[in-house]
């Protein structure tokens, strides 16, 4: 009776953490983003509840909570702006309210 036993690490990503590698895995697997159907709710260790998405590499599940933020970054998503950085750069995804925010206008 073998079951397919899944030993990959699990791992919860918050916007603050997210990576080029992981925000390209997003859009690759959710290329019209994510509706209901894809995120899994869950209570964190301080009983708070957690909604995420998820996505998979060869070694690790990542769970990456659901925001706002999330979904314009990846509205917005577009490799060549990641080109500069290592793919586990967290401080490659900018906040998407800060960008707006930086004074550029184009206009």
């Amino acid at each position: 009776m073998n079951k397919n036993i899944d030993n990959r690490k699990r791992v919860i990503v918050d916007f603050k953490k997210l990576t080029p590698e992981i925000l390209s895995l997003l859009v690759e697997k959710y290329p019209d983003g994510y509706d209901e159907d894809h995120i899994i709710k869950f209570r964190n260790a301080q009983n708070e509840l957690v909604e995420a998405v998820q996505v998979d590499t060869e070694d690790t599940k990542y769970l990456v909570k659901v925001s706002t933020k999330l979904v314009v970054t990846m509205e917005n998503y577009d490799e060549d702006d990641y080109e500069d950085y290592d793919d586990d750069d967290p401080e490659a995804v900018q906040d998407p309210e800060e960008i707006a925010d930086d004074g550029d206008d184009d206009y």
